[in-house]
């Protein structure tokens, strides 16, 4: 009976693990969120850069829903390749925009 119980739980865990690709991608994002939010918190980014930070995040996550909507709740590695390029760049624009030396 125990057996059959553990059986069963380690197979609705691997039914709903996420793929290696897309923790990375996540935890990326979330990276770069907290970023932009210390960033706002710090002083080190102004209003207006915040919300173009947070613009640019939000285009992203629409890419990747559309991107994984197209094929089924799958990425292409193209996509993936696409989407990685896209986090790189928001990473140099928090990095460039966070030590501009403006403040509020």
């Amino acid at each position: 009976m125990k057996m059959t119980i553990v059986a069963l739980a380690s197979l609705a865990a691997l039914g709903t693990a996420v793929p290696a690709s897309a923790q990375h991608l996540d935890q990326r994002q979330y990276r770069q969120e907290q970023r932009i939010r210390q960033g706002e918190r710090s002083g080190q980014l102004t209003p207006a850069e915040a919300r173009r930070l947070q613009f640019l995040e939000a285009r992203l996550h629409r890419t990747e829903a559309r991107m994984r909507w197209r094929n089924g709740g799958r990425l292409t590695p193209y996509e993936r390749r696409r989407l990685a390029s896209m986090e790189q760049r928001d990473n140099r624009e928090i990095y460039q925009l966070k030590h501009n030396w403006r403040r509020y």
